[in-house]
């Protein structure tokens, strides 16, 4: 057994496998490229997930001490890779010039473009509860929206330089998940789904599926008072949006992987290491999009896929806006043996399937335009992909477009990354959004 794999209970599927913790920080320079980095492609590749400290063993996958791993593109070459614990283990983003990792049960963390610990972040003060892990960016109005929900829901919005101009308590909502939500250019979504806090299930349950908890989608204005209006929709979990829109009828449409209760089952025994979390998955959340008409008052939805797909991303020039594309890991399952991305055209309604080995497991995919971009899927997909089999990991960065089984470019990287949850490029400058006025 290697030294990274001691100190933590491997019979857990969460601590095994893909997403065995490291157990040290280290930095390495002038990292080994395959392939030609696009000369865009100036900035950092961060990405979280949990990763416990050595002789520590987490009730659930979802708790614990988080990990930051992070790669430094510049002028074609990959100039750093380093890796630093943070205490909230989900998502990393940039706004307002500061580096924050995220988790849903924390406050925002602050951390050095270099990833070490500052401390809590509180947005000029303004706000020091636990936050989601994933706010939303308007690309026009550069503005980031975000929740709390200590006590009741609330909806925050902080201008482009970290400051916050809104807090809004919202009514209605009852004990949920709540783990995403979506934006429109003029509406807030909020997603009241039949998975909730169960405090007598322990540690070790934390959410459960209920029976009895109504399945609705609100829908509310950007601005003016919080008046939400509710969608019944079918009973179903959804962890992670891939966007949402209005269309030119008013109607708002969702997309993202939809869990119904089977799948969430088995979710929920492999992140807590529940007896029946070894059995291949017979089901899984599916691509899925959901339409509420408001002049009808009713709700209508549609299965997109039979792939298990999970960590949807899509062009973030196009968040809250109509777009084409989406991309995702496509999950062993349904007819796939391993591991993929795969990119939908609702266009179309046609994907493309990007399958990638035994032993090797992607990550969410983040797209990073082009320089001088026509297209919306013009530019690159950048994921850290695990592989079991040589013990190590690297970077690589795919043509978004075509999704080609040959990547532009492949950084090895010194040491293999746990299989993670959320991350994002943050660019040295921000470039003109495509299709900016």
């Amino acid at each position: 057994m290697s030294s990274e794999m001691m100190g933590s209970d491997l019979t857990k599927p969460y601590l095994s496998g893909h997403y065995t913790p490291v157990t040290n920080e280290i930095s390495v320079r002038d990292l080994v490229v395959h392939g030609s980095i696009p000369p865009e492609l100036e900035g950092r590749y961060l990405r979280n997930g949990r990763n416990p400290r050595p002789g520590t063993t987490p009730a659930h996958g979802f708790t614990g001490a988080g990990m930051i791993h992070g790669v430094r593109l510049s002028g074609g070459h990959a100039e750093w890779y380093r890796n630093r614990w943070v205490d909230a283990g989900t998502n990393v983003i940039r706004h307002g010039g500061r580096y924050l990792a995220l988790q849903g049960a924390e406050p925002a963390w602050e951390v050095t473009a270099e990833l070490d610990t500052v401390g809590p972040h509180a947005f000029g003060g303004e706000f020091a509860e636990a936050m989601t892990a994933h706010p939303k960016r308007d690309p026009v109005s550069g503005e980031l929206f975000f929740y709390g929900r200590d006590p009741v829901l609330t909806l925050y919005v902080a201008a482009p330089d970290g400051w916050i101009t809104r807090a809004e308590p919202v009514e209605g909502v009852g004990p949920s998940l709540m783990n995403d939500f979506a934006i429109t250019a003029d509406h807030i979504i909020w997603l009241d789904l039949p998975v909730v806090a169960d405090s007598a299930a322990g540690a070790g349950g934390l959410c459960q599926w209920s029976d009895s908890h109504p399945a609705q989608i609100g829908v509310m204005p950007r601005t003016g008072p919080a008046d939400v209006r509710w969608f019944e929709v079918e009973p179903g979990a959804l962890l992670h949006v891939a966007n949402a829109h209005a269309d030119l009828h008013g109607r708002v449409i969702i997309e993202g992987p939809r869990y119904d209760r089977s799948a969430w089952e088995y979710s929920r025994k492999w992140w807590t290491g529940s007896p029946g979390h070894g059995v291949p998955p017979l089901a899984g959340s599916l691509h899925h999009r959901w339409i509420l008409d408001p002049a009808t008052g009713r709700a209508t939805e549609e299965p997109l896929d039979t792939l298990i797909t999970e960590f949807p991303t899509i062009n973030d020039a196009f968040l809250g806006r109509s777009n084409r594309y989406s991309y995702a890991v496509a999950f062993p399952g349904s007819g796939l043996d391993h591991f993929g991305v795969v990119k939908y055209d609702t266009a179309t309604g046609t994907r493309r399937l990007r399958p990638f080995g035994p032993d090797q497991m992607p990550g969410e995919a983040i797209f990073v335009p082009a320089e001088g971009a026509t297209a919306e899927d013009d530019g690159y997909l950048i994921t850290i992909v695990s592989d079991l089999r040589r013990n190590s990991s690297h970077l690589l960065v795919l043509d978004a477009a075509e999704l080609r089984d040959v990547p532009i470019a492949v950084v090895e990287l010194p040491r293999r990354v746990p299989a993670g949850f959320h991350g994002n490029w943050i660019p040295d400058r921000l470039s003109r959004p495509f299709g900016a006025r």
